[in-house]
């Protein structure tokens, strides 16, 4: 029976004065039954909106049918056709922006609870399905993805499903990229990673870790090893600072050390070999996904106040709504239209404090976003003993500097010829941040899906 609501069905949450101390997922997910009722509000529109605002174009309308239908294996089999990783996309992709922005019932209410449902079929399937995936026919080609990020897991899953035997070279110890060192537990359980990971294994991607692309091995050598393609999708995890005195102190982070230990390293786990500081105070200075998760997690870690310190004002920030909306819920403290110009470090070196301005908003800069000025005599000290900035990453310039003939830009992105992400080499390709800079999870599948489509005309025109 149709639903006709205006409103999404809430999703469970763990109370946020108990989350906020424990890393385990806040949002439980859908039972059985409040997603088909989810489902039942969907209108199966001829026209698919929602499917345009999908970067990796998955026949949302189809997968859902199926939900209302009750054929949970059904909804799987249509999801996984586009997508790689649906277990995750449900959990962190940007949906209100994307697909759900384009649905016919958010223009009365509130659209179809689509990232919601993906989630709960991925996870379905994940708890009843025991059977193994099937394994492709091999086409007796080989292809090399260097990262084991969200792109490079996506462009190796859908040339190993066309047939290619493919190998995943990753620098770390641990595959799965940004969503095992940046996500933290709580909005992405590492097992769900680690599972979707086997999946790929399981369809006969091979993922050699601690291999350091342009240590270990070249580009060059990869060719000579056979592989006839190779395709770069190491990130953007080199990290950015402000420049400002203090930014050597004892207790300054960047967001990519403080999560790398946090979310990699298990740094909150009594047992942990690199535990972190855990401090009284936190300032983190940023707006995005990554500021809040930060945030969160110094919460998490027994700071009695953590605050998001940010130079525009809150509606200009960068993070998902509902990043922000849990981040308050859990008590963190927002200084919005504030900049920091300097750390101050006590006797020892160690962070006791910083000082910051006040901004008022401008014109708008080239982002579109009305620039931030310094609102005069407005300079005041946070007392913090932690500061953590999270205001951006570029790629690292490893690949680029051991590759010859591989053109970037200014900011060390690889330059690609168009939305296949053909580079200036030959047979070489690169998608998702370590071309446009940091970006969402679901964009570099997305990119590294184009990929794949082209590395397979590219080899097959070559055959």
């Amino acid at each position: 029976m149709a639903n006709m609501s205006l409103k999404k069905n809430p999703m469970p949450v763990q109370e946020p004065n108990v989350r906020n101390h424990n890393f385990e997922e806040v949002a439980l997910g859908y039972t059985y039954e409040q997603a088909v009722d989810e489902a039942n509000r969907c209108l199966n529109c001829k026209h698919k909106p929602c499917v345009a605002g999908c970067p990796v174009a998955i026949d949302i309308p189809a997968f859902i049918a199926k939900i209302r239908e009750e054929d949970m294996e059904g909804a799987y089999e249509i999801l996984s056709q586009s997508s790689s990783l649906p277990a995750v996309c449900g959990r962190v992709c940007p949906q209100e922006t994307q697909c759900e922005s384009k649905c016919v019932r958010g223009i009365k209410g509130e659209p179809v609870a689509i990232g919601r449902l993906e989630r709960f079929v991925a996870d379905y399937h994940m708890a009843h399905n025991t059977a193994a995936p099937a394994v492709p026919v091999q086409n007796g080609h080989k292809v090399a993805v260097i990262g084991a990020g969200p792109s490079g897991l996506t462009c190796a899953g859908d040339l190993a499903k066309a047939g290619y035997e493919v190998a995943i070279f990753e620098a770390l110890h641990l595959a799965g990229g940004v969503l095992v060192y940046g996500i933290p537990e709580f909005r992405l359980p590492k097992k769900i990673v680690q599972k979707e990971i086997d999946n790929l294994k399981a369809i006969g991607v091979s993922v050699d870790t601690n291999m350091v692309i342009g240590k270990v091995l070249s580009i060059d050598e990869l060719f000579e090893m056979g592989y006839e393609a190779v395709y770069i999708g190491t990130g953007a995890g080199l990290p950015r600072f402000m420049n400002i005195p203090g930014e050597n102190l004892k207790g300054v982070y960047s967001a990519n050390e403080f999560l790398t230990r946090v979310n990699l390293m298990k740094a909150y786990q009594d047992s942990s070999n690199t535990p972190i500081q855990h401090a009284k105070s936190v300032a983190v200075v940023g707006g995005g996904n990554v500021a809040m998760d930060a945030a969160r997690c110094a919460k998490r870690l027994g700071a009695e106040n953590v605050y998001i310190v940010y130079r525009r004002s809150e509606a200009e920030m960068p993070a998902r709504l509902e990043e922000v909306e849990h981040a308050k819920e859990e008590g963190i403290i927002f200084h919005v239209l504030t900049n920091p110009t300097e750390i101050l470090g006590d006797e020892n070196g160690f962070v006791h404090g910083m000082k910051c301005v006040q901004m008022e908003l401008g014109e708008p800069d080239a982002s579109g976003r009305r620039r931030p000025i310094v609102k005069e005599n407005s300079e005041f000290v946070l007392d913090v003993d932690c500061v953590v900035m999270s205001i951006g990453t570029s790629p690292n310039p490893l690949i680029r500097n051991t590759t010859k003939g591989l053109d970037t830009n200014s900011h060390g992105c690889i330059i690609t010829k168009d939305d296949s992400g053909l580079t200036s080499r030959e047979g070489v390709y690169a998608g998702g941040d370590a071309v446009t800079g940091a970006a969402t999870v679901i964009l570099a599948m997305g990119a590294g899906k184009h990929a794949a489509k082209a590395i397979d005309e590219y080899i097959q025109s070559k055959a």
